[in-house]
């Protein structure tokens, strides 16, 4: 979990758009974010194997 602290600024209006920081919207997470989502790995890998995202499943070989 990203500090209250560290979320907050990150939600703030940059000045340049290129220090956008995107972050899960659950955890915080910066690394490792799925913008079609809006959510880290972890988080997905969490959800989808819930069956709370539709159209995703897990994959098995």
């Amino acid at each position: 979990m990203a500090k209250k602290s560290v979320v907050a600024r990150s939600k703030k209006e940059p000045k340049y758009m290129s220090r956008v920081v995107r972050r899960c919207f659950r955890c915080g997470r910066k690394r490792a974010y799925m913008r079609d989502f809006g959510i880290c790995r972890i988080c997905f890998r969490e959800l989808v194997s819930r069956g709370r995202i539709p159209g995703v499943k897990k994959a098995s070989w």
